[in-house]
């Protein structure tokens, strides 16, 4: 029987602080009360949805 192998866990995340308005956090903390789901994977969630389709508009 071959030996229990244990890798390294890779940290992809960083700590970064914003400011919101309270109505916004307020939100969140509903959100999250309702969807099981913490505020910050709810969070990330938006953020990368924002990411994934977001359109910059350039002049001309």
């Amino acid at each position: 029987m071959g030996k229990f192998l244990i890798t390294p866990k890779e940290d992809k995340t960083v700590t970064m602080t914003i400011r919101i308005d309270k109505t916004l956090q307020e939100e969140y903390n509903q959100l999250a009360a309702k969807t099981n789901r913490s505020r910050n994977e709810l969070i990330c969630m938006a953020l990368r949805y924002a990411l994934d389709n977001m359109e910059l508009k350039t002049d001309g």
